[in-house]
C-alpha cells in the first residue's frame, strides 16, 4: 500500500508537542472518557494485562490502572517524549507502592512488539487516523489479543475540519488535511480483521474559534500538523495563508470560526484461534452502517 503519511513526520510532530499536548487535548480527553465509559461491559471480569496504544502522555493508562490495580498496564506510543510526560507516581497508593507502575513501550501501533494472545485489553483513543492500513493494524490488535479480549478505539471521521480542507483547498493544489475513514471503512476494517461483535457509534461537533491562526495553533499544541507525505515540504506561504483565512472567514458564525469534528468510536471482541471470518457466505461480524445516528452538539 502506498504511503499516504510520513511516519517520522508523525513521531517528531508528537514529539514536539509533548508538554503542550495535556493542556490542550480537551477534545481527545472526552473522547476517550466515552471509550473509557464502554469498559463496564466487561462486568465483573479483572484482565490481566491491558494495553494503551497511542497513549500520549498515558492519561487513559492512568485511569484504567486505578480501575485494575493488580493489573499489568501498558503504554505504548510511537513518541518518547510523550512516554516521558507519563507520571510515575499519582497518589498515596503509587508512594507506598501499594499499585503496579505503568509499563511504557516506544513503538508504532503497526508493529506492536507484542507477545501473541497475551493482551485482555487492548485501548486506542484518537491514533488510528494516522494509519494508511486499517485492516493490517486490527490485525496486528487481533494477534496480542487473548480470546475473546475486548478491542475499545476511536478514530476521526472525514467530516473532521472540514471547513479548514475546504478553506486549503481553495488556496493551495496540496492537501493540507489528512483522508479521514468513514465509519463503514471503519467497521468493514474490524470484520475484515475477524473481530466479533464491533459495536460503533459517530458524533459530530463543532467547536469555535477566533481566527484560523488560533485553530492552528491549537491543531500544533496536540501534535495534529500536516503530515501526509505527498505535503508541501516548504513552509505555507503568507500569501497562500492568507487566502485560506480569507475563504475560512465566510463561514464565521456569532460564536467565532467552526470547525467540525466526527469521532467514530468502536467496540469489538477478539475471536477464538483460527475463527474464518466469514462463515457459510456470512459475515460474523455486521452492522447496517445507514442506521448509525449523528449526534451533533455545538460548544
Amino acid at each position: 500500500m502506498t504511503a499516504i503519511f510520513d511516519r517520522t513526520h508523525v513521531r517528531r510532530a508528537f514529539s514536539r508537542a509533548s508538554s503542550s499536548y495535556a493542556g490542550a487535548a480537551a477534545l481527545q480527553r472526552q473522547v476517550e472518557a466515552h471509550l473509557l465509559e464502554s469498559l463496564d461491559y466487561l462486568d465483573d471480569r479483572v484482565p490481566g494485562c491491558v494495553l494503551d496504544v497511542g497513549s500520549g502522555p498515558a492519561h487513559a493508562a492512568l485511569a484504567m490502572r486505578a480501575r485494575w490495580p493488580k493489573a499489568r498496564i501498558v503504554a505504548v506510543d510511537l513518541a518518547l517524549p510523550m512516554l516521558q510526560q507519563a507520571p510515575v507516581r499519582a497518589g498515596w497508593r503509587d508512594r507506598l507502592g501499594l499499585q503496579r507502575p505503568v509499563d511504557r513501550v516506544c513503538a508504532d501501533l503497526r508493529a506492536l512488539p507484542i507477545a501473541d494472545d497475551s493482551v485482555d485489553v487492548l485501548f486506542c483513543n484518537l491514533s488510528l487516523q494516522w494509519v494508511e492500513d486499517l485492516a493490517a493494524a486490527f490485525a496486528g490488535f487481533r494477534r496480542v489479543l487473548r480470546p475473546d479480549g475486548l478491542l475499545l478505539c476511536s478514530t476521526f471521521g472525514p467530516q473532521t475540519l472540514i471547513e479548514l480542507r475546504e478553506a486549503f483547498g481553495h488556496a493551495d493544489e496540496v492537501p493540507h488535511v489528512s483522508p479521514f475513514a468513514s465509519i463503514a471503512e471503519f467497521g468493514d476494517a474490524l470484520m475484515q480483521a475477524g473481530f466479533r461483535n464491533p459495536v460503533l457509534d459517530r458524533e459530530v461537533v463543532v467547536h469555535h474559534h477566533p481566527d484560523m491562526t488560533a485553530l492552528m495553533r491549537e491543531l500544533r499544541a496536540v501534535g495534529a500538523t500536516n503530515a501526509l507525505a505527498g505535503r508541501r515540504r516548504a513552509l505555507t506561504g503568507r500569501a497562500r495563508f492568507a487566502a485560506a483565512a480569507a475563504h475560512y472567514a465566510q463561514f464565521r458564525e456569532p460564536e467565532g470560526l467552526p470547525a467540525s469534528w466526527e469521532w467514530i468510536t468502536a467496540m469489538a471482541w477478539a475471536p477464538q484461534p483460527g475463527a474464518p471470518i466469514r462463515d457459510g457466505g456470512e459475515e460474523l461480524a455486521r452492522f447496517p452502517a445507514s442506521a448509525i445516528p449523528v449526534r451533533r452538539r455545538r460548544d
